[in-house]
């Protein structure tokens, strides 16, 4: 699993083990719901599901396996451009989604800017609530180099000759 950490705030050391997936939920605040959903069934190409549960309507992120998350409205649900930054998933292509944020009634505020070859690129936009977010892109899968063919020595292409004519004389003497 993961690697084993100590933690001494606030007296003795502690040994736990440290998580590999630090996010298991997110939750982006909305003050229009319908407005919010809207943004992101058009930025994603999806149709959110929605609920309410008490004094929150939630719309959820469509997902089978990974991280799952909502967009939420409701008491303390305050939308922001400041603070904790989320980083979404932009794995249909950044272009396309930034094309869309614009569409849907959101702003680019940084375009495409590569973090690194093996880490990708991103761009921060705002939603149509005010959050400032995050849209990244994993980099391409580097192709493997072809693998070079081996000259053929002329040695052993020459025995390989004579093997195949001794052979081939074989069985004509047969």
């Amino acid at each position: 699993m993961g690697s084993t950490a100590s933690t001494g705030i606030g007296g003795a050391m502690k040994k736990f083990t440290a998580c590999k997936e630090y996010v298991t939920w997110f939750e982006i605040p909305a003050y229009d719901m319908l407005r919010a959903k809207a943004f992101y069934d058009h930025v994603y190409g999806i149709t959110m599901g929605t609920s309410l549960v008490g004094d929150f309507a939630m719309a959820y992120f469509p997902t089978e396996t990974g991280i799952g998350g909502a967009v939420v409205q409701g008491p303390g649900c305050l939308p922001n451009d400041t603070g904790a930054l989320l980083y979404l998933n932009a794995a249909v292509g950044l272009e396309e989604m930034l094309e869309r944020v614009d569409q849907a009634g959101g702003r680019v505020v940084m375009g495409r800017t590569l973090i690194s070859t093996d880490s990708g690129s991103f761009a921060l936009i705002i939603d149509t609530e005010g959050n400032r977010l995050a849209l990244h892109e994993r980099p391409l899968a580097r192709k493997a180099a072809p693998a070079k063919k081996q000259p053929v020595r002329k040695a052993a292409a020459a025995k390989t000759k004579q093997a195949a004519v001794k052979k081939a004389a074989k069985r004509k003497a047969r």
